[in-house]
């Protein structure tokens, strides 16, 4: 029988995306979530100081602006305004050089000595070229057949690659290798790994095809724009309950989870068979992070001015130590130089902090579940690159792992990801059944799903629609 009413235990975007994908079908739907604000990781709050607003997880959104369900909605009419930095991304070096992924292919290979430019060119054009096409297969699962099977060859062939063999192979320029492995490293893979250059090439790709934008006035107006036309199209969003068994729900054809596989098996409990869940819990979850927002007095003082014309800077001197770091916290190690991701969103947006004043945070990959106080040595990292930065910190916030997981259960372990991105953790995420389980009303609509990590809003909206499948 078609569905009548749906229930959805989460609000994060993929949440609010399959609400709104069902109520697009005329299903009446409740969102339900534990916490007074919505939105989970996609949100905003002053943490620090009065007036400076920090992004509580995701802030910069190549995926978001790009993403094929996002673009079909009206959120503009919403509020939502993304705001393009002038550069996607800095990359800042000890001799106090900068390289900058722009958002030309041109302007970006011109900052390189000539065969890294010739090879980046030839790297990355065919993918900025087939963008919408690589897109559209990229954000569905990996088990079916591509829909534009010449471009995902293309673009296949070189994504394959672990991403440390890739940049060591085919450019010859230290910097050129380090920017690399930096774009890589947001696949929280160790880049020795099969298939961790597809992150890699898709970010890099995503700069000179369509970019890497924050949202003006931070994260929560995405989340915003998202419950503003689900709630146009008559669903409703219940907060402050936390679903902890079946039984709290009210009755409907089909629920949904925008949870951690972890959190599915708990609340879903013997409605799930013993064979389902034990395959759930062999479901391998990613490392985990350690992030600091700070308050400052005054922009970051970097050494390479070109760092401030962007709103995200990579901190890693090279490929090898990009490497060693990411390998570490993928195996339960952790360094004194850690690889550092970065957001400077009040340069661009001046709604985040008081007049003349700014705000950052910053992460990095930890093991799962660590709570080791990383404080010290991230702000190591962005002292080697911007010297006098801890004299401009007003005030700062420290979150590890367990801190994250205990504000949002879905970032079990501190993962962003939803569990590891490894190419077996992409083709069966979570397991083959992908949005299904071993209950007929059940799905699973997070980011433990396709196509996985980042803002997007697929995961959710694809799961939606194959429950809609399965009730016809």
């Amino acid at each position: 029988m078609p569905l009548r009413t749906a229930n959805i235990i989460g609000s994060g975007p993929n949440g609010l995306a399959a609400a709104i994908t069902l109520a697009q079908a005329g299903v009446a739907v409740t969102v339900y979530e534990r916490n007074q604000q919505i939105g989970g990781a996609c949100s905003t709050a002053e943490v620090t100081l009065p007036g400076f607003h920090h992004d509580l997880g995701s802030s910069v959104y190549p995926l978001g602006i790009c993403s094929p369900f996002f673009r079909s909605l009206p959120l503009g009419q919403h509020g939502l305004r993304w705001i393009e930095p002038d550069a996607p991304l800095a990359h800042p070096f000890d001799d106090g050089t900068a390289l900058t992924l722009e958002h030309s292919l041109d302007a970006t290979a011109a900052q390189l000595d000539p065969h890294d430019a010739r090879t980046w060119r030839a790297l990355l054009a065919p993918t900025v070229r087939d963008w919408p096409k690589i897109i559209d297969d990229i954000m569905q699962p990996l088990l079916g057949l591509p829909s534009h099977p010449a471009a995902m060859a293309n673009f296949g062939l070189a994504a394959a690659l672990p991403a440390q063999a890739l940049a060591r192979n085919v450019f010859r320029g230290e910097q050129t290798r380090a920017l690399f492995a930096g774009c890589a490293a947001h696949s929280v893979l160790p880049l020795t790994r099969v298939a961790s250059s597809a992150t890699g090439l898709v970010l890099a790709a995503a700069a000179h095809a369509t970019g890497w934008p924050i949202v003006a006035g931070g994260a929560q107006a995405l989340t915003e724009a998202l419950a503003g036309y689900l709630l146009s199209l008559g669903g409703r969003i219940v907060t402050q309950t936390e679903i902890r068994h079946l039984d709290e729900l009210d009755a409907a054809d089909t629920t949904l989870f925008d949870t951690s596989s972890t959190a599915l098996a708990r609340i879903a409990g013997t409605a799930l068979s013993s064979s389902f869940r034990t395959r759930l819990r062999h479901f391998r979850r990613g490392p985990g992070i350690f992030k600091v927002d700070w308050a400052l007095r005054e922009p970051i003082p970097w050494s390479a001015a070109a760092c401030r014309r962007s709103a995200t800077v990579h901190l890693g001197g090279s490929l090898s130590e990009i490497a060693r770091s990411e390998h570490g916290a993928f195996y339960g190690r952790s360094y004194d130089r850690p690889f550092v991701l970065l957001v400077q969103p009040s340069l661009f947006d001046p709604t985040r902090a008081p007049a003349g004043q700014h705000t950052a945070w910053a992460y990095c990959h930890v093991p799962s579940g660590s709570n080791l106080d990383r404080t010290e040595a991230i702000e190591r990292q962005v002292e080697r690159f911007a010297p006098g930065f801890r004299d401009i910190v007003l005030a700062r916030r420290s979150s590890n792992s367990e801190a994250l997981e205990a504000w949002n259960p879905n970032l079990a372990g501190g993962d962003v990801s939803g569990g590891a991105m490894t190419l077996s953790g992409m083709l069966t995420r979570p397991t083959a059944k992908l949005y299904r389980t071993s209950h007929p009303k059940l799905y699973l609509c997070s980011s433990s799903t396709p196509p996985g990590g980042g803002v997007h809003g697929m995961c959710g909206h694809l799961a939606a629609l194959a429950a809609l499948a399965d009730h016809v």
